[in-house]
């Protein structure tokens, strides 16, 4: 099997693309997916440069085991974010991440740089891109765009990403999936680039490779992240997090919804039942109808739209999910977005009154924030955080580093709030989520465990995000890919494997350090010192002395300076101070 071992460089600018080699000692030390876009931004990006100049770098790429491991087969996009100034990493999966790693050849990816002159797509094939114009794509949504090409899979921008709506996404499989947070859809808009299309089919795997695959996919079947997986997704989310009251509801004033199972799990699948009018259970990724056609309901959509918006009508939520599917915007902004202007409706900020609950006014809000039409929409385009700069309110919907907080409200769990603070492209419940465990066992753990569990669980995702894994999947690489890697002609033990996801975060660090970021930004707001309204966590709040004293914590265990910067001593026990050599 050939090594992946080269880029492809394309300059939309000068309208030119050539292949050039991975320096050797990069594919080594950062492995592939979020490492080596980590050390690609970090070498290329000017400190300073906008995320909408055409310098910015925009980075899509496929991982050593893309197209081999089980689960869902992702690629990444790596790119700094419009919304937070961060190092951003975004994931999508379906069948574009799969077809993508066919398309390419031995390259790792694509690394686009400059404006077109007019819009335009790449087209995937045979190892080698070509520029085609996409005149008749702008201004199509994610899935009109992908039915431009039948017989290819497609990344794309909707109208979001063409209006640079700062969380737009990059949609895969019409809209189905997404690599949603942080605006790297923005990114491609204000490059003109509509689309990416992969002509070819996925890599064909060893036998080896076959053998393995069937042995961890029995293995996850049996374990019990892959029997939740089979059965629900990520639908589950909502169920459990009002379980333990950790639900944001109604603009994060509560932490239950009385609505929950009214758009949880068991309402999904009476509403896919009934569309397949069938009586047997419905496995996880099943589709239902909305008025906008089909819709893949995740644990975010009744979140956000459904909990955190004060709507528990399922159909409803569905249709709104879809839209934003359609729209191509990041489901989890998009609902803070709402939530924040109903809230300033009530606080008096805004002129326009609306109110939770109310399907309609949410729908409307999402098409105005998506076409920048009104000034409402236009201000929210740009995230909570910045509305909330023009108009006030503040302290109505947290963010961190300018993201809207997801999915589990962190005053229910403090080493969650760790979590949030520290997460290298803002509020992210992916990077680490230790809320699973700490919300069952209450304060029983303490300030080093709680630190512990952050660090190495960011650590871990550093590295399979590189591999790159199947988020739940990932659980099952218990040897963090080392016998998956070597099936490919990569050598490395899961010590080294270990020790490169923690070298991967620190590089991320010092991208951000170079950005400005520091521990100021490794805050939380206000509004979550205020406490939480019903469910077991009732009266619950942060503590803030408390978390100044885990974030000390967490950065001596990091090796980081009182202000969050990696010290010298940590750079080279990493084997880092080439990054820093590099750019002097």
């Amino acid at each position: 099997m050939a090594q992946r071992d080269s880029i492809l460089r394309v300059d939309l600018t000068a309208e030119t693309v050539r292949s050039e080699r991975v320096p050797e000692p990069w594919l080594r030390t950062y492995v592939g997916g979020k490492g080596l876009g980590a050390r690609y931004l970090y070498d290329e990006l000017e400190p300073g440069t906008d995320p909408f100049d055409e310098a910015n770098v925009l980075l899509v790429l496929v991982g050593p085991l893309t197209g081999f491991l089980p689960g869902e087969q992702r690629a990444v996009v790596v790119t700094k974010s419009p919304l937070t100034g961060t190092f951003l990493d975004s994931y999508a999966g379906g069948t574009m991440a799969g077809r993508l790693a066919g398309s390419l050849g031995e390259h790792v990816g694509l690394l686009v740089t400059g404006r077109a002159a007019r819009p335009v797509f790449l087209s995937v094939a045979d190892g080698d891109v070509t520029l085609e114009a996409a005149d008749d794509c702008w201004g199509l949504d994610a899935r009109e765009t992908d039915d431009r090409f039948p017989d290819a899979a497609v990344a794309c921008i909707g109208p979001a990403g063409e209006n640079r709506v700062a969380y737009a996404t990059i949609a895969t499989d019409g809209g189905e999936h997404h690599a949603g947070r942080g605006g790297a859809g923005a990114v491609m808009g204000a490059k003109r680039l509509k689309a990416i299309v992969a002509r070819d089919g996925p890599p064909e795997p060893t036998d080896r490779l076959c053998e393995l695959r069937e042995r961890y996919e029995a293995a996850f079947a049996d374990d019990d992240t892959g029997r939740w997986h089979a059965a629900s997704e990520t639908l589950e989310t909502v169920d459990v997090a009002n379980e333990v009251g950790v639900l944001p509801t109604r603009g994060w004033q509560e932490g239950r919804f009385e609505g929950a199972a009214d758009v949880g799990i068991e309402a999904a699948k009476d509403a896919a039942r009934e569309r397949e009018r069938a009586d047997d259970p419905v496995p996880g990724g099943f589709r239902v109808e909305s008025d906008d056609g089909e819709s893949v309901p995740r644990g975010a959509t009744p979140t956000v739209l459904g909990a955190g918006l004060g709507i528990d009508d399922f159909d409803a939520v569905a249709t709104l999910g879809s839209l934003c599917d359609r729209l191509a915007m990041d489901v989890i902004s998009s609902g803070n977005a709402v939530a924040w202007a109903i809230r300033a409706s009530e606080e008096g900020l805004l002129e326009r009154d609306r109110s939770f609950g109310d399907e309609t006014a949410a729908r409307e809000l999402l098409e105005e924030i998506a076409t920048r039409e009104t000034p409402v929409g236009d201000a929210l385009a740009e995230g909570v955080a910045a509305a909330a700069t023009e108009y006030g309110g503040a302290e109505l919907i947290p963010s961190v580093k300018g993201m809207a907080l997801p999915a589990y409200d962190p005053r229910g769990a403090a080493a969650m709030a760790l979590a949030y603070a520290t997460s290298d492209r803002g509020a992210c419940h992916r990077r680490a989520r230790p809320v699973e465990v700490e919300a069952v066992t209450g304060d029983a753990w303490t300030v080093d465990e709680r630190v512990a569990a952050v660090v190495e669980e960011q650590n871990r995702r550093a590295i399979l995000w590189s591999l790159i894994a199947d988020d739940f999947f990932g659980d099952a690489l218990v040897d963090l890919g080392a016998a998956w890697l070597s099936a490919v002609g990569r050598e490395y033990d899961p010590a080294d494997l270990e020790r490169a996801g923690e070298r991967i975060w620190t590089l991320v660090r010092l991208f951000n350090v170079r950005e400005g970021f520091s521990r100021a930004d490794d805050d939380l707001p206000e509004v979550l010192t205020k406490p939480l309204e019903g469910g077991p966590n009732d009266g619950r709040a942060v503590d803030r002395e408390a978390f100044e004293a885990m974030l000390d914590r967490y950065y001596e265990v990091r090796g980081w300076d009182s202000d969050g910067r990696p010290t010298a001593e940590t750079l080279e026990r990493l084997g880092l101070e080439d990054v820093l050599e590099d750019r002097s």
